[in-house]
């Protein structure tokens, strides 16, 4: 852990951040979390909190990354484009009070709109004891789904960091995870956040109540001509605390800090 932080420090003075720069949209957002960030080419880590980086929480919606690809690899779900019938009965306590979700839908349109029943109704066609043989082949966090309920990555015990989101990122990314070329080609399209002409961001956010913690995040890569930038970003708060901006902040500070590294424009 030392040599990381080491590491670490060094890292900012050569890249000529100080670690304001990485402090500062937390604060301004009024909100304590951190990201982590994953040069590929240069095989090196940044985070604007090393000891936040190891911490696991759950991992709440960003989990649909590794979802997606279980309930293709296992053809609970055909592709993308197939269509899961809405049961009627919206539970709000479960699913939240959303009602742009309650509708037939697609695994597209359940990923981008983040469609809690959808994951719900699929993950019970798994069972738990394949998702834990593909946590384990994932080295995809604790592991540990033994709470008795069917939303374990909202509620329970699983727990994952940042910079282990990231390393499941990479292996994502390079493939080396024990999925088909297809699985990965689709949920890689699901993922899609933005295309430009100079980079391809693909991410994924997430948000659980769970333990009187609001804990969310967003975690994804940026894919540039000459390299790609993985980035986890986290952020904890008391439920009772209110802060009507904790969701958008997720994503401003991730983009404010990337922009800031030129990873973004």
């Amino acid at each position: 852990m030392k040599h990381f932080l080491l590491f670490l420090l060094l890292f900012c003075v050569i890249m000529g951040y100080s670690q304001n720069d990485f402090l500062k949209p937390f604060k301004d957002c009024k909100i304590d979390g951190s990201i982590t960030i994953y040069d590929y080419h240069a095989h090196k880590w940044i985070s604007s909190d090393i000891n936040d980086s190891h911490y696991q929480t759950l991992p709440a919606s960003t989990f649909k990354i590794l979802n997606s690809l279980i309930f293709l690899e296992e053809e609970i779900v055909a592709g993308e484009n197939e269509v899961m019938k809405w049961p009627g009965n919206p539970d709000t306590i479960k699913y939240g009070n959303r009602p742009e979700i309650y509708h037939d839908m697609n695994l597209k349109e359940a990923f981008q709109l983040s469609a809690v029943w959808v994951y719900l109704n699929l993950s019970k066609k798994v069972g738990k004891e394949k998702y834990k043989q593909y946590l384990a082949d994932c080295n995809y966090g604790n592991g540990n789904i033994s709470v008795n309920d069917d939303d374990f990555w909202n509620f329970g015990y699983l727990g994952i960091s940042p910079a282990n989101q990231i390393e499941f990122l990479i292996g994502f990314y390079e493939e080396t995870l024990p999925f088909s070329k297809e699985s990965f080609k689709t949920v890689k399209e699901l993922m899609v956040e933005e295309e430009t002409d100079t980079y391809i961001l693909r991410a994924k956010t997430g948000w659980t109540r769970d333990g009187g913690k609001d804990t969310g995040w967003w975690v994804g890569y940026v894919e540039k001509k000459d390299n790609t930038y993985f980035f986890a970003t986290r952020l904890v708060k008391d439920v009772e605390n209110q802060n009507p901006d904790f969701s958008k902040c997720r994503k401003e500070i991730t983009r404010t800090i990337l922009t800031q590294m030129n990873i973004l424009e």
